[in-house]
């Protein structure tokens, strides 16, 4: 399991150069959920604005053009991680000046910082650590069915395709859960719920026969802790180049009920445009049909992600027909509540 990525009194600067907020999806996600202090954001795009003016449901947080116009930090995030996880040599002198001014690097990258010759001996020069939270731990190994022992009812979130918000519908079922009392815990399995909650395996990262074991690994360390356990889920199952993600994770969570996330709107696989997405009713069977031979699972609600539409009625309204599409209830967690989706969940499990 990686090691805690953050203190809570951690002073943070995230990097998002050119990409906030729309794609710079763990900057959005580390300043919506994580508890430490996120003191400045890069955009050389944005600078001068606050987060605010781009997202207003993120805290106000001023935008600057380099790390050397950062107020006084601890830590530099790397907040993007494109397509392929590789390192932009352009967020070069960012990292250097941070190192150089003390501060620690964290990223969510396949290509490591820590590899990088440059930066590992100007972190050795300057006493500080290069955080890949992408790197798995070395003592992995196959699952074992051992997540169907654990005390916690277990909850994963599955999606239409990438970039859906599984993520953020876990975190806001976990924050509705424990508002209502629910001892409940989350389970991270990707770079940003890792840098959110400071632990956790990066499951895209994982030699194919051990991810559903990195799963189920992360579930035998707290399954016991907790009555309900929200997972994190990845990809799409049927997405062409991230589904073997999705299936380990399902298949290492054996979980007792799956929330469908799917973003309004959306077509096509984000990035692979000449794949259509399939009807909503044919994910649920889908989904419940891979899930069973190794545990009895239904897709009991969805989630809909309608920040694409501006009026609230007219998301209400796409709200009501994902609903019917699923025939389960349904809601957007962020715009509205996560009510009808977390009433579902507890009733199931």
């Amino acid at each position: 399991m990686t090691a805690d990525t953050h203190g809570d009194d951690e002073r943070v600067v995230v990097l998002a150069h050119e990409k906030f907020p729309e794609r710079a999806k763990t900057a959005t996600g580390v300043l919506k959920y994580a508890e430490y202090d996120v003191v400045a954001v890069l955009d050389r795009d944005r600078a001068g604005t606050t987060t605010t003016d781009h997202r207003a449901d993120l805290p106000a947080v001023p935008i600057v053009e380099s790390m050397a116009d950062a107020p006084t930090a601890d830590t530099l995030l790397i907040g993007i991680s494109p397509i392929g996880g590789e390192f932009d040599d352009s967020w070069r002198p960012d990292v250097r000046t941070a190192i150089e001014r003390g501060c620690d690097v964290v990223a969510g990258l396949h290509s490591f910082l820590s590899a990088d010759a440059e930066f590992a001996e100007l972190a050795a020069e300057h006493g500080v650590e290069l955080r890949d939270v992408r790197k798995p731990p070395a003592d992995l190994t196959v699952a074992s069915g051992a997540g169907a022992d654990v005390d916690a009812d277990v909850v994963l979130t599955v999606g239409t395709d990438c970039s859906v918000g599984k993520m953020t519908v876990a975190l806001e079922l976990l924050a509705a859960a424990r508002h209502r009392g629910v001892d409940a815990g989350f389970v991270p399995t990707g770079q940003t719920g890792i840098m959110i909650a400071g632990w956790g395996n990066p499951i895209d990262r994982v030699v194919s026969d051990f991810t559903a074991g990195a799963v189920e690994e992360m579930l035998v360390e707290v399954g016991d802790e907790y009555d309900v356990l929200f997972v994190e889920g990845q990809g799409s199952i049927v997405h062409p180049a991230y589904s073997a993600v999705t299936c380990g994770i399902l298949h290492g969570a054996m979980p007792d009920a799956m929330v469908l996330c799917h973003s309004a709107g959306r077509e096509a696989i984000h990035g692979y445009e000449s794949f259509d997405l399939p009807p909503i009713d044919e994910y649920v069977d889908l989904y419940e049909g891979l899930a069973a031979p190794v545990h009895q699972s239904d897709v009991v609600a969805g989630a809909l992600n309608t920040s694409a539409i501006e009026d609230d009625e007219a998301a209400r309204a796409a709200v009501e027909e994902y609903a019917g599409a699923l025939a389960a209830p349904a809601t957007d967690p962020v715009r509205f509540d996560a009510d009808a989706v977390l009433d579902a969940v507890l009733e199931e499990v």
